[in-house]
């Protein structure tokens, strides 16, 4: 009996290392292990049925109610959904009735993640860690692509971010054990670099959640680089590099598993796809701690500027499971999730034009483009295009062919690869 205990335990340890290496775990999105995942479910339903016994009877959002209707009247959806949750294998089915999982969307959206300082019990993406084993079942890859249900989560998701868009979403913000203005929240997301409105205000002077998730950082420590040499194109984003493709495709196969881009999709067939044809994806994606405002890799002049809603949940099963929530998925991501697309025509005409791409990924999916950035606008190296709100996010930046001589920042020993960090306003490529 003592020796299959040790087995056990081995094979324990190398499940607790490959979850371990998940970037989404890493990057401190999700709890560090799978049975923290267990203990967060258990706590939610905890908390859920205090509220049940409190209220008596729980009202749910309109926006909700409305996914409730749905589940109600279209037997596809609700197909999907009921299969969903009886597909998640037994030992990791907590939600287990679509009631159930309307009554933990109602309550997820009506608060503000806390901060923990163990990475094991920290989950600021609440709503990743409900879907994270739903979204893997062969129903969940269906529900989660189907318009109808897409458009329902969509609405859900406005409501929590017009609530982290609230002052009610400040009781988080304070420097208590689970603040994110906490001495280890502090150094957790580096805030020494970034703007703090007011120390002595309640709650630094931060109007909502979201108001400090977007929070501003000191350019002192994101100088651009190469601003007065148009052959230096500089990152539009703070991030992890995930991916440099060369060569892309008009149209490719987007959902196998080498997820290759495939412009048509991405650049939701605009009028300049042609141009782009052979030519570079770079794209790189953001952690919680990371500054989520993005800016223009180049100057130049805005030639389009829209957001295309597209999925959010969706993740593609090809990769194996993705305890990271999606972190895998990226290249896919690029093709059909929520993203805006920002053509800027840059003054040197050795570049041509660029498209940023920045993607919503789970949770509030948000997008917001800058209001003054609209066709005719001009902006310099390092002008600020807008910028992600609460909830993960990856960005693709696209190049015409023969631009990028290589992919390289400044002072480098050897060219950017995939996992190497980068700085907004930093140098990711040099001009042919």
């Amino acid at each position: 009996m003592q020796k299959i205990s040790k087995k056990k335990s081995s094979k324990t340890t190398k499940k607790t290392d490959w979850y371990s290496q998940k970037f989404g775990v890493m990057a401190g999105y999700m709890p560090g292990h799978r049975k923290y995942l267990a203990a967060w479910f258990n706590g939610l339903k905890e908390n859920m049925a205090k509220e049940k016994r409190k209220a008596k009877t729980i009202i749910l959002h309109p926006a909700v109610q409305d996914l409730a209707r749905l589940l109600e009247t279209d037997g596809i959806v609700r197909m999907y959904v009921t299969e969903m949750i009886n597909q998640v294998p037994l030992q990791h089915r907590k939600i287990v009735n679509t009631t159930e999982l309307l009554e933990a969307l109602n309550f997820i959206i009506q608060m503000a993640p806390a901060y923990n300082a163990d990475p094991n019990l920290r989950n600021a993406f609440p709503m990743s860690t409900l879907f994270v084993y739903m979204m893997f079942t062969p129903a969940g890859e269906a529900a989660f692509r189907n318009a109808a249900f897409n458009a329902a989560i969509r609405k859900i998701l406005k409501v929590w971010c017009d609530y982290l868009d609230s002052p009610a979403s400040c009781n988080v913000l304070n420097t208590g054990q689970y603040g994110w203005l906490s001495p280890s929240a502090y150094i957790f997301n580096d805030l020494k670099v970034f703007i703090i409105p007011d120390k002595k205000a309640p709650h630094w002077g931060f109007k909502s959640y979201n108001d400090y998730f977007h929070r501003e950082i000191n350019l002192l420590y994101r100088p651009i680089e190469g601003y007065n040499n148009s052959k230096v194109i500089v990152s539009a984003n703070d991030g992890t590099v995930y991916n440099i493709q060369r060569q892309v495709k008009r149209t490719d196969t987007f959902w196998i598993k080498a997820q290759p881009y495939s412009l048509t999709d991405m650049l939701d067939n605009s009028i300049y796809t042609n141009r782009f044809v052979g030519g570079d994806v770079f794209q790189a994606f953001l952690s919680g701690a990371n500054y989520h405002r993005w800016r223009s890799p180049v100057s130049g002049t805005v030639k389009e500027a829209k957001i295309v809603n597209g999925l959010m949940f969706s993740e593609l099963h090809s990769e194996g499971f993705d305890s990271g929530g999606g972190i895998l998925s990226q290249g896919y991501e690029a093709s059909v999730n929520t993203r805006a697309l920002v053509f800027i025509e840059s003054d040197d005409k050795a570049i041509g034009m660029i498209c940023v791409i920045p993607i919503g990924i789970t949770e509030i999916s948000s997008v917001t483009i800058g209001p003054s950035i609209k066709p005719g606008k001009h902006v310099n190296k390092g002008d600020e295009l807008g910028y992600f709100s609460y909830g993960g996010s990856t960005l693709c930046t696209v190049f015409q062919p023969g631009v990028v001589k290589e992919f390289i920042v400044q002072g480098a020993a050897g060219k950017l690869k995939k996992g190497d960090t980068i700085k907004v306003n930093g140098q990711i490529a040099l001009v042919n």
